[in-house]
């Protein structure tokens, strides 16, 4: 499989189905589905780490691409945690993401509260992972408008 990472991408939050922040613990950012549709074939589904930009601050990011098998969904979605925002709903406003890494696969747990540790987990992996970045903070955000 080709390496396709960092990959940079852009676009519109819009509405999801409203589980990560009231069921989770954990509000996302869901991306338009012409940003889904756009990924490249090499980005498998999973959870990913990295950086976002919204309203020109940079936030590290844990991100989910798939159809979220613990909900049977049968769309794929694009879905980021902006680690460390506290503000506002933001739908309609555009973010920017860098996917750095990957940090696993997407599957099922037993339970919500298995998810929900799961999240933290993968939240932890991905500020540790984004500590020294500030070269590709500076190559990917520095002169963004977003």
């Amino acid at each position: 499989m080709k390496n396709v990472l960092p990959y940079l991408f852009e676009g519109l939050v819009v509405r999801g189905f409203g589980r990560g922040g009231k069921e989770l613990g954990c509000p996302t950012a869901n991306l338009e589905d012409c940003v889904v549709a756009n990924l490249p074939d090499e980005l498998k589904v999973g959870v990913y780490f990295g950086l976002a930009s919204l309203n020109g601050k940079v936030f590290s990011m844990a991100m989910s691409v798939g159809k979220n098998p613990q909900y049977k969904n049968e769309k794929k979605t694009l879905e980021v945690n902006l680690i460390g925002y506290n503000g506002p709903d933001f739908y309609g406003s555009t973010i920017r993401g860098l996917i750095i890494g990957f940090i696993r696969e997407m599957s099922s747990f037993v339970s919500l509260d298995a998810l929900k540790a799961e999240i933290a987990n993968d939240i932890e992996i991905a500020k540790k992972q984004t500590e020294n970045v500030e070269d590709l903070k500076h190559q990917y955000f520095e002169h963004s408008k977003i």
